[in-house]
């Protein structure tokens, strides 16, 4: 073989790594456009903060048997997730852009109400379900609405309540709250359920006793 040919052999090579590379590059920039790693971070995250809270220092105590275990409620799926579900008409639901909740509404609810009923009742409230502990009372149901309206331009919190006295019975009631006027703005809108998931948490802490 000739010196002329192995070079024009070894251009040939070159090229077509060269190509190859190129190939390759492309795919991974035709890729990029498509897949987001991560995706967008929301606009802003909300939460649920009690309006009623126990002072710093012990907190109530007592006997298994006066205790009241609050379970987190049961969610329809259009708010078992982290969004804001918006009713736009009797059958059809879009969902609030630009906010999120930190978590899913019913377990930031359930904590809600156990540190309201603390600090109104003065009870002994555990939150987790411990089999070492058998507790007097039992505190659960299912958080019907908990979102923006956008009809009547407001919020509202429904929560069916399920209560399981010490005696075994069972009693049941639906609170509920809403408010008018309402924009439909995450952090507005964030702002409205809070205040209603209060309202509701300190009618159920009442009920309770």
């Amino acid at each position: 073989m000739t010196s002329t040919q192995t070079q024009q052999q070894r251009g040939l090579r070159s090229a077509v790594c060269g190509s190859r590379a190129l190939l390759a590059g492309l795919a991974a920039l035709s890729l990029s456009g498509c897949i987001s790693i991560g995706g967008e971070a929301p606009e802003m995250l909300l939460t649920l903060t009690p309006q009623s809270t126990l002072a710093a220092g012990p907190g109530p105590s007592g006997q298994a048997a006066s205790a009241l275990l609050i379970e987190e409620p049961d969610a329809e799926q259009r708010i078992a997730v982290t969004r804001v579900p918006v009713q736009v008409d009797g059958s059809s639901v879009a969902y609030l852009t630009g906010a999120e909740w930190v978590e899913r509404p019913a377990r930031l609810f359930r904590r809600l109400l156990a540190e309201t009923v603390r600090a109104r009742s003065g009870r002994l409230v555990m939150e987790r379900d411990d089999s070492s502990v058998v507790p007097g009372e039992t505190l659960r149901g299912t958080l019907r609405q908990f979102g923006y309206d956008a009809a009547g331009r407001s919020v509202t919190v429904t929560f069916d309540a399920v209560r399981r006295t010490r005696d075994g019975t069972l009693q049941t009631r639906r609170f509920t709250a809403t408010e008018q006027n309402v924009e439909p703005e995450g952090i507005v809108a964030g702002a409205a359920l809070n205040r209603s998931a209060n309202r509701v948490a300190q009618e159920v802490a009442d009920w309770i006793g």
